[in-house]
């Protein structure tokens, strides 16, 4: 049975329902898998041809025990999750021109790829809430595509109450529209005067806060969730099985390698493609910041420290310093050594800085290539990739993009590059580069909808008060729902 870890080694144990249904553990850490399963090459080529969401259950198989959801359930959970999505496919690859091939992740409700794993951790919930007749409360902080998802994900379920805090003025329109649209009364919208990175510091707070988090079922769906992590594994298998050209080598032959190209920001993305790489792929990982370029100071310099202020770029959903899955990337790259990543990780959230020691630098560059993007260049690629294709780039796929045309590239090394969101929720950033996008009707019917959020002020203890604010509001949906039944 499969058994997971805090990330600071304080816990240990833990089953898959017990980790979906936490934020952080208990000691401030992140969970992780005890024993990361190893996937044969005959595995691998036993799996080419499966689609995208038979991927999705083998994967999720591995790490969820047939006692907690039976294989048939987890196929119809998923099969479930995955079928509001706008293509068959559900993940859809785009060849263009140079080799340049782009994995369409934003087919979802959301249009983003928040929606993929969003949609089945939240099926994961429902079965187990269903199952035990009880109630949860999702409580997400958001740098613009989770809250989103998290709320057209979980919208109108009797069981879960679902509390986002966004970055007020930091997002875009639609970003804003997918979550203050939202009329179901189990959910909660709460508009921040403040950063993304402001507003994870007290969420932090209530999820230490114990009494709190057993009282009212609180868990978290950032990518801080395993679950969340763990669907995320897949799409860097299926990109792999379909792009690497594995089938054109000898059976007894080494797998290929493969560059996957990712635009980075809480490093979600990051550790999901580096545990595959520990399941056994080859794969050669390069994670693109913007101008909030903390992971690539950290991997060219061991410089692992916050700037004094976000910068705001036209890649807003990465416009974060403080990259907290690389936690799990550290817990792996120093072989699980709890107590290691616990000293360093306290020292970085106590003082926003921590120096890498030059073997844990070396260690991680050679796991990780790293680059960063201007806005100019997010422009230049998305005028670049329209010109030549004819095809359109959201502002974070032209960060991974960018890299298409500004780095060399082993010739025999096949690559992907990773779209995370749709242009049609980067409407400004399009019109930059001096584009014009159809937009969808899905888009164009949130602009006539009515919207409903409360505010948190910037006052001189915003901090605390946005705590207080939000326990009060979780204390008091609580009180609210203990009158009612949640499943008949």
């Amino acid at each position: 049975m499969m058994n997971y870890c805090s990330t600071r080694g304080g816990v240990c144990g833990w089953d898959f329902k017990d980790v979906l249904f936490s934020g952080y553990a208990p000691d401030g850490g992140m969970f992780m898998p005890e024993d990361i399963p190893v996937l044969s090459p005959d595995t691998l080529r036993s799996w080419k041809g499966l689609s995208y969401t038979q991927v999705v259950v083998e994967v999720a198989a591995l790490f969820v025990s047939t006692q907690l959801i039976p294989r048939g359930d987890l196929e119809v959970l998923v099969g479930e999750a995955l079928s509001s999505f706008s293509v068959p496919e559900v993940v859809r690859i785009a060849q263009l021109k140079g080799g340049l091939s782009v994995l369409e992740l934003f087919h979802g409700l959301t249009l983003a790829f928040k929606d993929l794993a969003m949609t089945c951790t939240v099926h994961f919930l429902n079965y187990f809430l269903r199952k035990e007749n009880r109630r949860a409360t999702v409580l997400v902080g958001t740098s613009g595509d989770t809250g989103g998802s998290a709320i057209q994900n979980a919208k109108g379920l009797p069981g879960l109450d679902v509390v986002v805090v966004y970055p007020q003025g930091r997002i875009t329109p639609v970003q804003e529209k997918h979550m203050t649209s939202c009329m179901e009364d189990n959910v909660h919208v709460f508009a921040a005067d403040g950063s993304s990175d402001d507003i994870d510091q007290p969420l932090r707070r209530l999820f230490a806060d114990q009494e709190l988090v057993k009282s009212h079922g609180l868990m978290s769906l950032n990518s801080v969730n395993w679950s969340r992590v763990m669907i995320q594994l897949a799409h860097f298998i299926y990109a792999y099985l379909e792009l690497s050209g594995m089938e054109q080598n000898e059976s007894t032959a080494a797998l290929p390698e493969m560059e996957v190209v990712v635009p980075t920001g809480g490093a979600g993305n990051i550790a999901a493609g580096y545990i595959v790489k520990q399941m056994g792929l080859p794969l050669k990982l390069v994670a693109m910041v913007n101008s909030n370029d903390i992971v690539h100071r950290t991997v060219i310099a061991g410089d692992f420290s916050m700037a004094a202020n976000v910068t705001q770029t036209l890649a807003s959903a990465i416009d974060i310093q403080d990259p907290y899955n690389m936690e799990r990337v550290f817990w792996l790259l120093l072989g699980k050594d709890g107590a290691a990543v616990k000293a360093m990780m306290e020292e970085f959230q106590h003082s926003h800085r921590h120096l890498l020691p030059e073997n844990h630098r070396r260690l991680l560059s050679q796991v990780l290539s790293t680059g960063s993007v201007s806005d100019e260049g997010i422009l230049e690629t998305m005028r670049r990739v329209w010109e030549e294709n004819q095809y359109m780039l959201c502002p974070h796929s032209a960060v991974a993009v960018w890299h298409h045309y500004h780095c060399s590239h082993n010739p025999g090394i096949n690559r992907c590059y990773v779209a995370t969101a749709s242009p049609a929720k980067f409407q400004a950033a399009v019109e930059k580069a001096g584009l014009t996008f159809d937009l969808p009707e899905a888009v164009l019917v949130l602009e006539k909808l009515p919207t409903r959020y409360q505010n948190l002020e910037r006052s001189q203890n915003w901090c605390k008060d946005w705590e207080d604010r939000l326990r009060e509001h979780i204390q008091s949906v609580g009180r609210a729902r203990t009158r009612e039944t949640y499943y008949s």
